[in-house]
């Protein structure tokens, strides 16, 4: 069962105004917005939808509930680590993972735990989140749902700046994709790592492309 004091450091941690500079990232959605493959509100939660349920987010929430487990083996988190580096797509989303994850792990110092010891060097983002909620003994099933929330709020402010879509198809949208964020969390907490296998090309590809973009507003 989650405790106050534990949603507590999920909404700081999650936030979009703890120090991990999640907000200059697009996974590949900018490219997708300059091409047309988003232009819309429709498109938008089609993209969002098809990452949670075949892409990146599901990949992602899948290590985390690993890392969760295997907070206190730190042979058990490179190896995770590892195999998060060799699926990651793109020099860019290499990037994106490796930078956030630091910079959680670096900022999570203020709420000590052993766990930060046992992180592996570089420690990608799921990794870093799921080792340090273990390390507070944070139950799993939240800290997968506040951090998918987390991630599609971040894809729909991309949407919401660049589309441009306004606020409110932004709040429709993460809204419509509750009960996925929510089907996916239970499902991550008990998928094998031979689970993994990710077949959202299209977000693969723009994530690729987005290193030869003229103008570039995001990272990735």
């Amino acid at each position: 069962m989650t405790s106050n004091a534990d949603l507590q450091k999920l909404l700081t941690w999650l936030s979009p105004a703890f120090p991990v500079g999640a907000f200059a990232w697009s996974a590949g959605l900018e490219t997708a917005i300059v091409t047309g493959t988003v232009q819309n509100r429709a498109t938008t939660q089609a993209w969002i939808e098809g990452v949670l349920g075949h892409g990146g987010l599901r990949t992602d929430a899948i290590l985390l509930a690993h890392a969760h487990r295997a907070a206190k083996d730190p042979a058990a988190l490179r190896d995770l680590a590892d195999l998060c580096l060799a699926l990651t797509p793109a020099r860019e989303r290499h990037d994106e993972t490796t930078i956030t994850g630091a910079a959680f792990a670096s900022a999570a110092k203020a709420w000590p735990t052993p766990v930060l010891a046992h992180l592996p060097d570089p420690s990608p983002y799921p990794i870093a989140v799921g080792a340090i909620a273990a390390g507070h003994a944070i139950a799993l099933d939240a800290a997968l749902l506040a951090y998918l929330t987390a991630a599609t709020h971040s894809q729909v402010s991309v949407a919401v700046r660049l589309v441009p879509i306004g606020q409110s198809d932004g709040l429709a949208i993460m809204a419509a994709l509750e009960p996925a964020i929510a089907s996916l969390a239970t499902l991550c907490q008990h998928a094998a790592l031979d689970d993994i296998g990710a077949v959202a090309y299209a977000a693969d590809i723009a994530q690729m492309a987005h290193e030869t973009l003229t103008t570039r507003i995001f990272r990735s």
